[in-house]
């Protein structure tokens, strides 16, 4: 029998997303980049187990949920620092342009990394149609229809 390899065991939950690290492996790769546009997008799989990082549904729903926080939270710090201290409008494009950048990346990265990892932990993973056995029109069980009325008997 083949012997399965030995992985350092599963990482945490905020671990594996800070660090980009495999859910099943504890090694680092989940993103294809870590400081270009490839920041945030996964890798096809995992270089040391395989793990195929494909078949999660991580999408890109928290996208505009973190930028609106992100957005509201550097709007609320740029009102206060113009109330304060009345900085050139060069000084507020030189400071919240690249923090909103850096912070909407940062976030977005770290959130699908604990989604993917969570999805990993959960054993859930995006149902394709041949996992779906039985099931037709739609997702409707048709053996369950054709019992509908049935149970009473003939009529």
């Amino acid at each position: 029998m083949a012997e399965q390899p030995q992985y350092k065991g599963r990482p945490s939950l905020l671990r594996a997303a800070l660090f980009g690290l495999c859910p099943k492996c504890n090694e680092p790769g989940m993103f294809v980049g870590t400081m270009s546009i490839d920041a945030v997008q996964f890798a096809p799989k995992c270089s040391r187990c395989g793990l195929d990082y494909d078949g999660f549904n991580v999408g890109d729903g928290p996208a505009a949920f973190l930028t609106m926080i992100i957005g509201t939270i550097l709007i609320i710090l740029a009102m206060l620092l113009e109330g304060a201290a009345h900085p050139p409008i060069w000084v507020h494009a030189l400071l919240w342009i690249p923090l909103t950048i850096i912070g909407t990346v940062f976030a977005l990265r770290l959130a699908k990394g604990m989604l993917l990892t969570l999805e990993y932990q959960n054993k859930a993973k995006e149902t394709g149609r041949d996992d779906i056995v039985g099931m037709d029109n739609g997702g409707v069980d048709n053996a369950r229809n054709d019992n509908i009325g049935k149970e009473n008997g003939p009529e």
